[in-house]
């Protein structure tokens, strides 16, 4: 990475994500894990964190969402199983992932033709799942389907159907339907197993692995957990800047663009060199708080796409290059991601996943 002076950045801590891919490990057992780092890992930097799994065995394999994710993991050296979870487009693109020893999802009985074509084009056998659509409405084939793209696939001799898997859209909320979903899925899986198919079949993502027990099956789908932003894992990133400038507002100030904060008493006001550019939300303008000297310090008018304002005014002894958290913990505060998804009207996956390039990853012990 290019040398780097702004004090922006997002500190991973693998010591977390190494404990909560045990806590997962140990949960999930005998089931394996296939490690979800699509979007960056979620904004948690892919590689380093494939390279943590893989060289310390806590994961079968990685889940990634494109072909291209995938090919950055086998660029960096990444040799277990790789997953491509989307559904692949153009169909070039299976031609690149079966040369890299990709497994790719087959959805559709045109993607079943295709990755026969791609295998035979290519020279090599294809690995694949199939996936189930069980109530999801995103991607996959119903049962019917299904079961023809199996027979369609085994007697091309060009590909190995390996797995089948489908996803719960509910897991978290909707404990009925996710059993409907899980028993759609049991159902498919056996009548393939009495074509003779020898599968590895997985439906439970970090959610369903800690509350369904019954849904671990061969693998499970780890990600936010593993991230540590589900109740009972360790947080894994933190967001950390230095205050560059400090000054004293007068009664009657405005602060920032189009006036939405003005000052009701005089205050020392800290800016920080971190906005929507770095994906810190429009949305925290005067709602969100960061950590500044241990204490809530909280932002004043409208979050800018390079700088954010905070009332330091009760903090003792901020000054230049004073640290602050705009998510994580600071003294005795912890500003988490969820908070922060409450203020956004979102989900923690977004807070993370937001988090831009620019911003340099950082990792410690």
């Amino acid at each position: 990475m290019a040398r780097t002076f702004r004090p922006t950045c997002a500190e991973i801590r693998l010591s977390a994500v190494r404990n909560n891919l045990n806590k997962l490990r140990a949960a999930a057992a005998p089931a394996r894990l296939l490690f979800v780092v699509k979007a960056n890992a979620y904004g948690h930097g892919a590689v380093e964190l494939a390279r943590l799994a893989e060289s310390g065995g806590l994961a079968w394999g990685f889940g990634v969402s494109c072909v291209e994710e995938g090919l950055a993991l086998r660029e960096a050296g990444i040799k277990s199983p790789v997953l491509v979870l989307g559904s692949l487009y153009p169909f070039e693109s299976f031609v690149e992932a079966i040369n890299a020893g990709m497994i790719v999802t087959i959805a559709s009985l045109d993607a079943a033709r295709q990755v026969i074509e791609a295998s035979r084009r290519a020279g090599k056998k294809a690995e694949c799942h199939i996936k189930l659509e069980t109530g999801m409405g995103r991607i996959g084939a119903r049962k019917p389907a299904v079961l023809k793209i199996y027979d369609e696939l085994s007697a091309s001799g060009a590909v190995s159907a390996a797995g089948l898997y489908t996803h719960f859209s509910s897991a978290d909320t909707d404990p009925e339907y996710t059993r409907r979903q899980l028993a759609i899925f049991r159902e498919t899986a056996a009548e393939l197993e009495q074509r003779g198919a020898r599968l590895l079949l997985h439906a439970a993502n970090s959610c369903a692995a800690m509350g369904y027990p019954e849904a671990r099956l061969d693998l499970v789908r780890c990600g936010i957990a593993a991230y540590g932003l589900a109740e009972g894992f360790e947080p894994a990133m933190e967001l950390k800047t230095r205050v560059v400038f400090v000054k004293n507002v007068r009664e009657g100030a405005f602060i920032s663009y189009n006036k939405t904060f003005r000052a009701d008493r005089p205050m020392t006001v800290a800016t920080l060199p971190a906005g929507y550019g770095d994906g810190y939300l429009r949305r925290f303008s005067n709602r969100a708080d960061v950590l500044i000297g241990g204490r809530r310090c909280r932002v004043l008018g409208n979050v800018t796409m390079d700088m954010t304002m905070a009332d330091v005014t009760a903090v003792r002894d901020v000054s230049v290059g004073s640290e602050a958290v705009l998510l994580g913990r600071q003294g005795g505060e912890e500003i988490t991601a969820a908070e922060l998804a409450d203020i956004a009207g979102t989900i923690t996956y977004e807070i993370v996943t937001l988090i831009t390039a620019r911003v340099p990853r950082v990792y410690t012990p």
